[in-house]
């Protein structure tokens, strides 16, 4: 039995068979590590708090964005003057970088993970900020998080194992899944099916005690970690059937209609960061993730002959920095778009962009030579004290894990460390 437990690492029940964890004990001479948060939720201020992560995947051409002297009398670069209107509602850092994330392109996987050398060949990745918060505060809304992508299903979410999520690329079906109600029939068969995966659900973990008796210590732990989260999803389905009996939010906001295509990536951003502002002021989730994604098609802006990411590697070559600049221009005015939303949206009457932190970034600090050091980062709103430009050593860049940490607290998180984050990050402090 142990030896076959070894090989196949399954549990069944009804017909349906789940996979088990790696375990030391039934599978000699191999080791497994956990991250698991155990750290408390807590609001004393009773305002719920919401987080958007962007990632702009062809990053942001530095002499453009990054401003030359720091503290809060910078002048605005090129990039920032499109936003400046903004200033106090958000914080620039420089000289920051996830530790020994590497890889170029490929490091979009650990953006939000800081899990280390995403290229390697025996890299594994671990949660993202999101579904860290997600354990914690996901299940207060409708759906505990977002995650949306500018094209195909490339994903800034991963699961505790290290797991890709897959984002959703089609704002049409967002908007449905977010604001279009099913009829009675529809609503009842989901329901159905809820309750069939809670049944078998709870078939399978009826069969697990014959397992755990031949488990070693630290596999009994591992064991107890797994079974948690199987009836964590037990518990997110007996929720999800309250929800789909709950009428859901009306918007006066058209139906997005999808853009086809890769070449209008601001297009396709201006369209997810309209519906990440609906689905926060509709409390329909409090945790989205996007990723845009650059293409080697040309963009529909007026002065850009040549794809996006050909000019990403201009090599400083003027004619494609300069339109380069022009595409990353349009996508900071989409980034400002989104603050104005949230800011004119008012909660209690607080601008929504105060309970809201949205960071706006980049895996790549220089995409023309796939540098992942030195990386663009703003984070707006969200109740922190803004209005600086925070810069670090640009050799030896600051870890931004530690800026991750800052935001899990400020969502009302008590963790202390999060990846290579630990503490919070220097230089930011809560209003």
């Amino acid at each position: 039995m142990k030896q076959s437990l070894s090989r196949r690492r399954f549990l069944r029940g009804s017909g349906v068979t789940l996979a088990l964890p790696l375990f030391t004990s039934l599978a000699p001479g191999r080791a497994f590590s956990s991250s698991a948060g155990t750290a408390p939720n807590f609001r004393p201020d009773g305002i719920p708090r919401r987080m958007i992560c962007i990632c702009n995947n062809l990053g942001l051409h530095r002499p453009f964005y990054e401003p030359t002297q720091s503290g809060r009398d910078y002048e605005a670069s090129r990039y920032l003057k499109l936003i400046d209107r903004f200033r106090d509602d958000y914080t620039v850092f420089s000289g920051v970088s996830l530790p020994s994330v590497d890889g170029g392109h490929i490091a979009e996987k650990s953006f939000l993970t800081g899990a280390p050398h995403p290229g390697s060949g025996s890299f594994k990745n671990s949660i993202s900020l999101d579904q860290f918060a997600a354990d914690y505060i996901g299940n207060e809304t409708r759906y505990p998080f977002l995650a949306l992508t500018g094209k195909g299903n490339n994903t800034l979410s991963w699961t505790r194992s290290g797991v890709p999520i897959p984002a959703e690329s089609r704002p049409s079906k967002v908007f449905a899944k977010l604001f279009l109600a099913g009829s009675n029939e529809e609503v009842e068969a989901q329901i159905t099916k809820l309750r069939q995966g809670q049944s078998i659900m709870d078939t399978v973990l009826a069969g697990t005690k014959s397992i755990e008796r031949k488990l070693n210590y630290a596999d009994k732990q591992k064991f107890d970690e797994y079974l948690t989260s199987l009836r964590e999803v037990e518990q997110q389905m007996v929720r999800q059937q309250e929800w789909e009996r709950t009428p859901k939010p009306r918007v006066k906001a058209k139906p997005p209609k999808d853009i086809q295509g890769n070449a209008d990536v601001t297009g396709k951003a201006r369209i997810l960061f309209d519906l990440a502002h609906l689905a926060i002021e509709t409390d329909s989730t409090r945790l989205i993730t996007i990723l845009m994604q650059g293409d080697f098609i040309v963009p529909p802006i007026d002065g850009v002959t040549e794809g996006y990411h050909t000019v990403s590697h201009h090599g400083q070559n003027e004619r494609k920095v300069e339109q380069l600049a022009l595409i990353e221009e349009e996508h900071v005015r989409e980034f400002g778009k989104l603050l104005t939303k949230l800011k004119n949206t008012k909660e209690d009457g607080a601008p929504l962009l105060d309970r809201t932190m949205v960071l706006y970034g980049s895996n790549l600090g220089n995409a023309s030579s796939h540098d992942n050091r030195n990386m663009p980062m703003i984070l707006a709103g969200g109740g922190f004290k803004h209005g600086r430009h925070i810069g670090f050593d640009q050799t030896g860049n600051y870890p931004v894990s530690n800026l991750y940490v800052s935001m899990l607290q400020r969502l009302g998180i008590e963790a202390d460390r999060f990846s290579s984050g630990t503490s919070t990050m220097t230089g930011l402090e809560m209003a």
